[in-house]
């Protein structure tokens, strides 16, 4: 006979939920649908469970971990939905079952999509993944003063709308390296203060310096020089020894070496902030431009060519998705899996998050550059694509003539060279090891 789940323990706290345009409970009455694509009407940042009986339906946005945990106990499966791998793991252990627990047991919610479970008892069946999100690939056309008018557009709406959301007094701090993706964030979220009839000293552009800086505090003192907004900037000088990689593998329960080195670099800028400033709650980021507009390099994974790259759909935001052999259970793919990187640290410190660059309008507008007609063939030409979009979109949508930068990743702009290699020393298997050994006796 069949038995429905005996209980769900939500652990994700009620207060992190951050939707601008319903409450929480009419937000998962649409994941309940039978249309999984009603869940693209929640707007801003979720990470919500759905119960009926014994459905369950789980979903988040790409700015956030949502990860779950199936027990058995006599009454009949107990699933544990939470943020954290070591929530999971407390909680099982205080409920009797930490026996259970394995790291790899649990399950990372796949971004833009409505996981459906029906739990009924052992065995259980596999969960049935549903897209909520399915923009039309490669309808702008191939002329990129249009494409950054339309990027730079959608950008500048979300930022409009999240400030709106906010409270009208509290300081607003942007994560700031002088780039493309955090120099356009700058300028949108300063000419929607303007527009909204605020006043911009609520701004702060906070630029991480590890052991006297490295590229990132010129180019970011030069950029706001360009668009005269150097009264908005201030370096956030640590010492080398504020940038801990095991430390942020522990953090963000990863190994990946990029996003480690990246969440590790966040927690030296957001734990001075938060030493600084200890009532600043609101941070504001370029997380995902890179990703949507496939500014990374190819030469560095053997897996990916051009050819890949600009032909599948939300290719970093997603990986390979969630039908292909290479999709992990366990952490989802691309930007869904590499979010805990910005996250993490923000949630560690007790800041409320946001980058517009991960709201499915601005992605949308992404996934419609017509990326192989423009790149054609040619490395360089992608790789070139992202600072003439978003240089033409700012001018047109924003009024200013934005400086672009060559790509440097946060934490090499971050910290001298030396000192990068000094504090990124260990071998990437030691990552994995390390975060191993915290689940060592499960």
């Amino acid at each position: 006979m069949k038995k429905p789940i005996a209980r769900v323990l939500d652990l994700v706290d009620p207060a992190s939920q951050r939707i601008w345009n319903m409450d929480a409970e009419s937000a998962r009455r649409r994941l309940l649908s039978a249309d999984a694509r009603t869940a693209l009407e929640i707007e801003g940042s979720f990470a919500l469970t759905a119960r009926d009986g014994e459905r369950v339906c789980l979903a988040r946005s790409l700015d956030r971990p949502l990860r779950y945990f199936l027990a058995k106990e006599k009454a009949g499966p107990m699933l544990v939905v939470a943020e954290r791998i070591d929530d999971i793991r407390e909680c099982l252990e205080a409920e009797g079952y930490g026996d259970q627990f394995h790291p790899t047991y649990t399950r990372m919610v796949p971004a833009h999509h409505v996981t459906r479970l029906k739990l009924v008892g052992c065995p259980d069946p596999n969960p049935v993944y549903e897209r909520f999100f399915d923009p039309p690939r490669g309808t702008l056309p191939a002329d990129t003063a249009a494409i950054g008018e339309a990027y730079v557009g959608a950008l500048y709406r979300e930022v409009r709308a999240w400030l709106d959301t906010v409270d009208k007094n509290e300081p607003l701090g942007v994560l700031f390296s002088g780039g493309a993706d955090s120099g356009a964030v700058l300028l949108a979220l300063y000419r929607a203060l303007l527009a909204a009839g605020q006043s911009p000293a609520r701004l702060k552009a906070f630029t991480l310096a590890v052991a006297g800086g490295g590229g990132d505090l010129e180019q970011a003192r030069d950029f706001l020089r360009a668009v005269d907004l150097e009264m908005l900037g201030e370096a956030v000088e640590v010492p080398a020894g504020a940038v801990d990689p095991l430390a942020a593998v522990e953090l963000i329960e990863d190994y990946k070496p990029r996003d480690v080195e990246c969440a590790a670099a966040g927690m030296a800028l957001l734990g001075e902030v938060r030493r600084r400033y200890p009532e600043w709650r609101l941070i504001i980021d370029g997380d995902g431009g890179d990703e949507n507009l496939k500014d990374y390099p190819i030469e560095e994974n053997p897996e990916l060519t051009i050819v890949s790259v600009v032909n599948n759909r939300m290719l970093y935001q997603e990986g390979w998705g969630v039908d292909a052999i290479k999709h992990s259970l366990t952490y989802s793919g691309g930007q869904s899996r590499g979010t805990v990187r910005t996250y993490a640290p923000a949630s560690r410190y007790g800041f409320a998050g946001f980058s517009p660059f991960t709201c499915p309008e601005v992605i949308a507008v992404a996934e419609a550059i017509p990326f192989d007609e423009l790149s054609r063939g040619s490395h360089e030409r992608l790789y070139a694509l992202k600072g003439e979009v978003v240089r033409q979109g700012v001018k047109a949508v924003l009024g200013f003539d934005m400086p672009v930068f060559p790509k440097r990743r946060f934490q090499q702009g971050a910290a001298p060279e030396a000192t990068f290699r000094e504090r990124f020393a260990l071998h990437p298997e030691a990552y994995r090891q390390h975060f191993l050994s915290l689940h060592r006796s499960a």
